[in-house]
């Protein structure tokens, strides 16, 4: 494993023996100096103000209005030998300069081991930017980043400060009704024609209803995985959940919005009974693998929602089969904490001289000869001439009791995580996307081969070869974990 520039410790572990029930365990009580399990959560506010620039979409409108704060949720669990802090933020994406710098500040004020700072995004799609060279690290902060920065670090910090005995469980439920793969076949090749004028074989986001519609080209993954700790008398301290749902939009333009992860923490706070409470209580929701998955069943029309409405509508669905769920855990007064971070080098896409030869002809042509998607697509090409041929990207994994969580810095495939699952060493897995970094969609060779948005070069920046290097990466981790 390659180490990286922040001096990460790669392979720091904190082996404790794993004891779980929901009662003290039998023989803990007289072990008086047994390391004890804590918890803690806290949460600070990331919201830039009017007149920033939104991006998540083809157009950046300047915000106009805020319609619900974008935060930071961190959680840290302590099991007496060393800490483990997850952090959610609501973003779109966040570059590695930006968490590399959190990271190093995390570590020099509290000690806590880079390998054990789990940083993502949720990916909402109207918030404003925070990436910069996405294949390379960029220049200087922005003004945004470092407040980013600062309001990580602070977040981390405050979820420190609350930090009290605690016990742990984790689960699972379903959601299948709203998880679709939005890359289709269709039987009409004009509707599968790329910005750079190539025959595609899949579409995303095909008109909804079209008789073109043949089938899905990928699966989906319905799982709602969450772990959620308590204080030892039973209030709730937090619950994290991880849904593979790329996000649900129907924000009008010019909104600030933490779209529906933001709703599920309101809701699963709710359903709990964890309002108003001291200190106050912390749902999260994380990203999965939702890379070619939406919440649109393009068989049917679309059907009349208003703004905000369709987000609720799935915030509340997940949330409510979250506690359902939750009803059922078995809760731990002591669980293990590991974790591991290495670097990993990819090969960059690099345009060929024809695509090269294309962009420029497009941007030599009056732009009312032009679509936008070819205008954009073929700065991203001229973009990337001269970046490196070469990236490193950080992959992550962590070990809490039972659980495996990989973390991944693009935006995953829905196969590359039941995958993982399905190979993963640990009894429950589940990965959490746009961590650690920002470098575009990461789809499966198989998927490279259909096309489509997600495939086109400036929309994946790494080579096509790369998934299966990375999941052999995070398996490799996952088996250090487990002691294989």
């Amino acid at each position: 494993m390659n180490s990286s520039g922040l001096d990460f410790v790669v392979h720091f572990s904190i082996g404790c023996v794993v004891l779980a029930c929901l009662s003290p365990a039998v023989g803990r009580a007289a072990e008086t100096d047994a390391p004890v399990f804590r918890a803690g959560a806290a949460i600070s506010n990331i919201t830039p103000p009017l007149g920033s620039y939104i991006v998540g979409n083809w157009e950046r409108p300047q915000a106009t209005h805020i319609h619900d704060d974008l935060h930071v949720r961190s959680l840290v669990l302590d099991d007496g030998e060393g800490r483990v802090a997850i952090v959610i933020c609501d973003n779109l994406h966040i570059d590695q300069a930006t968490y590399d710098e959190a990271r190093k500040q995390l570590h020099d004020k509290t000690g806590m081991p880079p390998d054990h700072i789990l940083l993502a995004s949720t990916h909402t799609h109207s918030g404003p930017p925070s990436t910069q060279g996405r294949v390379v690290p960029g220049e200087e902060l922005s003004e945004y980043q470092r407040f980013l920065v600062n309001r990580i670090v602070d977040g981390v910090l405050c979820a420190t400060n609350n930090l009290e005995p605690a016990q742990i469980g984790w689960g699972s439920a379903e959601e299948p009704t709203q998880v679709f793969c939005r890359r289709w076949h269709l039987s009409d090749p004009s509707l599968m024609v790329s910005p750079f004028g190539k025959q595609d074989k899949v579409r995303m986001n095909p008109p909804r209803g079209h008789k073109a519609l043949v089938k899905p080209a990928g699966p989906t993954d319905p799982e709602i995985a969450f772990l959620t700790v308590r204080s030892v008398d039973g209030r709730p301290i937090a619950l994290l959940a991880n849904y593979s749902l790329h996000y649900v939009g129907g924000v009008p333009k010019g909104h600030i919005s933490a779209d529906y992860f933001g709703v599920f923490a309101d809701r699963i706070q709710e359903l709990l009974g964890a309002d108003r409470l001291d200190p106050p209580f912390v749902g999260m929701l994380s990203n999965g693998t939702s890379g070619d998955i939406n919440n649109i069943n393009f068989r049917n029309p679309r059907p009349k929602s208003g703004p905000y409405e369709q987000m609720r509508r799935v915030a509340h669905m997940v949330a409510e089969k979250v506690y359902e769920a939750c009803e059922a855990i078995e809760y731990h007064d002591y669980v293990r904490l590991d974790g591991r971070l290495s670097d990993l080098t990819l090969q960059a896409r690099k345009p060929d001289e024809a695509t090269l030869e294309w962009a420029r002809a497009i941007q030599d042509k009056p732009e009312e000869q032009t679509q936008l998607k070819e205008r954009i697509y073929a700065g991203r090409a001229l973009g990337l001439k001269d970046r490196p041929d070469q990236v490193d990207i950080r992959l992550q994994t962590l070990r809490i009791g039972e659980v495996g969580i990989a973390a991944i810095p693009f935006e995953v495939f829905a196969q590359t995580g039941l995958d993982l699952k399905e190979k993963g060493p640990l009894p429950v897995t589940f990965t959490i996307s746009h961590a650690n970094g920002a470098y575009g969609y990461l789809p499966t060779p198989a998927q490279h081969e259909l096309g489509g948005y997600e495939t086109w070069l400036g929309t994946n920046r790494v080579a096509v070869d790369s998934e299966p290097a990375i999941v052999a990466r995070l398996l490799e981790q996952f088996g250090e974990l487990a002691g294989e």
